[in-house]
């Protein structure tokens, strides 16, 4: 088994492009599962960063980069409706009851978002396969 240092940080946006409850940033990745995607949001002025897999089925969450409920207080799946709290990942409603979503360390600096990755979770190569980064319209 190796052991790699994990990347360094890797700039997700400019601070101003996550506002509180609106839409998140979109980041492709890899895990011990296979090719997906990372997301980023704000929620009471805080960045957060999450696996984009719903802890029920695995899907990802959003559609087209849209993580929050209306009302803009919790995330939620868009395919079955499952909420999760912002600041924790904790599903609060749903199918995936107590269930959780994958964190990632997130720090806000100079202006900008960005993604610490870990041992599990790293960064996808941009000609890897998989989804693709994509950002609010």
């Amino acid at each position: 088994m190796s052991h790699t240092a994990p990347p360094c940080a890797v700039r997700i946006c400019a601070s101003t492009a996550l506002v509180d409850g609106g839409l998140g940033m979109k980041f492709p990745a890899t895990d011990g599962i296979g090719p997906t995607t990372v997301f980023f949001v704000r929620y009471q002025g805080r960045a957060y960063g999450y696996v984009n897999r719903c802890a029920h089925v695995g899907v990802e969450l959003d559609w087209e980069n849209s993580f929050f409920t209306r009302a803009g207080n919790l995330l939620m799946c868009a395919r079955h409706g499952a909420t999760y709290q912002p600041d924790t990942g904790l599903c609060v409603g749903g199918p995936c009851k107590h269930g959780r979503l994958a964190p990632l360390q997130v720090q806000e600096r100079d202006g900008a978002v960005y993604w610490l990755p870990g041992e599990r979770v790293r960064p996808r190569l941009p000609d890897a396969p998989g989804p693709a980064a994509t950002a609010p319209a």
